[in-house]
């Protein structure tokens, strides 16, 4: 049996017309933390298929803000950010890219399944959400 597929885009979710700019997403500590949830949950559904067995595992802080310097988006936060928040800001930017349709889960799990490390495969997904995002009409091109 093969399930409907669920996109939401940003329907139902009228906060993400507040987010302007990049900087609006990277910054934003609400939106990190429903990230912090979604980068987790997608993280763990890979390590599942790959496994073949359930798993549930978190993503460190230091892989995402290494993703984010691959992805060269580190020079869009302070340079006084540390570590900590360099993850958040790539959380909050993997969660917005969902949530506006700019990137699907199942696309998500290709790119975490197909790299050798953790950090590249989060870099390509940043990356992939940062060439679809319009944040002019926060819709995706």
């Amino acid at each position: 049996m093969r399930l409907k597929t669920f996109s939401i885009g940003d329907k139902g979710f009228l906060f993400v017309s507040k987010y302007q700019n990049l900087i609006d997403v990277l910054t934003d500590h609400e939106l990190a933390a429903l990230g912090d949830a979604y980068v987790n949950f997608v993280y763990s559904l890979a390590l599942s298929k790959k496994s073949g067995k359930p798993r549930g595992k978190k993503v460190k802080s230091s892989t995402l803000a290494l993703a984010l310097r691959k992805a060269d988006l580190r020079r869009s936060l302070t340079s006084r950010t540390d570590r900590h928040r360099q993850a958040d800001a790539a959380e909050a930017l993997i969660v917005y890219g969902w949530l506006v349709g700019a990137i699907s889960l199942e696309e998500t799990l290709g790119i975490l399944e197909k790299e050798e490390t953790e950090e590249e495969a989060f870099g390509h997904v940043l990356q992939a959400v940062l060439k679809k995002i319009n944040f002019n009409s926060n819709v995706t091109v």
